[in-house]
Order: C-alpha cells, then sequence, then structure tokens
C-alpha cells in the first residue's frame, strides 16, 4: 500500500498494519505524529540531536512492538508520544551519568613523581568532598560547566533558566566551594601538626 492510500485509516488501524510489518503505515504515523513527538521530545532534552533520536529510537520501538499496542487503554497518539517520552527521559538520563563519569573515571594525567601523583589524587578527593555538599542546583551547574563543558548560555538552554539564574548558582557555588576547600584544607594542616 501506498502512503496516500493509507491516509483515511485511524492511527489505530495504522499500528494494526504496523504489527504486521507494514512499512507505509509507519511512514504514515510518522507524518501524522513525528512533528508533535519531535516537539515533545525536545521540551524534555532540549538538544536538537538528542531529540531527533529519541523520536527515532522511540519508532523503531513502535516498530518492534506494535502487536502489544491495546487500542481499548489509549488512542495510538497517546500510545506512540508516551514511548517518545519514555525515549527522551532515559536519554536524559543516559546523558547525565555519561557526563557525571569522568568525575569518577577521570585517568591520572601523567606527573613526573608518585609524590606528584599522590597529591593530585588527594587534591581530586578535596574537590569532590567539597562540591557534595554543595546545594543540588549550585552543584549541577558547576559540574555541567567544568566538567560536562557547558558554557553559562548552553546550561540555560539545557537547564530550561534564565541565564542570570546560572550565573547567581555558579557565583554561589564557587565562592561557597572555595570556602569550603579553604576549610578542608585548614583542617589538614592542623591535623598535621
Amino acid at each position: 500500500m501506498r502512503s496516500r492510500d493509507l491516509a483515511h485509516l485511524s492511527d489505530e488501524a495504522l499500528v494494526a498494519l504496523v504489527a504486521r510489518s507494514d512499512e507505509s503505515a509507519l511512514a504514515e504515523l510518522y507524518d501524522r505524529v513525528g512533528g508533535t513527538a519531535y516537539g515533545l521530545a525536545y521540551r524534555v532534552l532540549r538538544d536538537e540531536a538528542l531529540a531527533e533520536d529519541a523520536v527515532q529510537e522511540a519508532f523503531l520501538g513502535l516498530w518492534r512492538s506494535a502487536g502489544s499496542f491495546i487500542p481499548e487503554r489509549a488512542k495510538a497518539s497517546t500510545w506512540i508520544l508516551t514511548l517518545v517520552h519514555r525515549r527522551a527521559v532515559d536519554l536524559v538520563r543516559r546523558e547525565q551519568r555519561r557526563r557525571a563519569e569522568p568525575l569518577e573515571g577521570t585517568p591520572e594525567p601523567a606527573v613526573g613523581s608518585a609524590e606528584e601523583a599522590a597529591w593530585l589524587r588527594l587534591d581530586r578527593e578535596r574537590v569532590r568532598a567539597a562540591l557534595a555538599q554543595l546545594p543540588d542546583q549550585q552543584r549541577e551547574a558547576i559540574e555541567l560547566a567544568y566538567y560536562g563543558g557547558y558554557t553559562q548560555s548552553e546550561l540555560a538552554d539545557r537547564l530550561g533558566q534564565p541565564i542570570g539564574t546560572i550565573k547567581s548558582r555558579m557565583f554561589a557555588g564557587l565562592t561557597r566551594l572555595r570556602e569550603l576547600l579553604e576549610d578542608i584544607e585548614r583542617t589538614a594542616w592542623t591535623s598535621t601538626t
């Protein structure tokens, strides 16, 4: 069947055809729901490429699981958008884990001596301990900026916050981080003397 032959069918009938591996039915569903699906994914992810990935993965999931769709439970478009939303949320979680990994898995830089390596490791542990004491929003902004490589405007877009809010969080967070690191240093100094 050509796509224009399917225009008169309901979304639910198209899903039934997709369950029988009808590629034209999948294309027709994409034409009908794809734009809305992308809009939903973009609102969740705030990244065009990731939103496209979420929609593509959701439609791939639709292709594989169309036979499990139960029309009595929901409209087909609602079911498809639910698949898109789930994929988008999964991508958000995956990106958060991926961006957090360098903090834990950063390889040791090449250094001249074992003593230097020990000091670098100690410094890294102190920074991690101080970061853990920051309020969540401040820590998130700082980690995304310094470990994730995001600019303040990219953070504002990604977190859905005004740039002024991001700047305030980073300024307050860095000020507090400096104080915490000084306290840690002072405590370490007094315990060794």
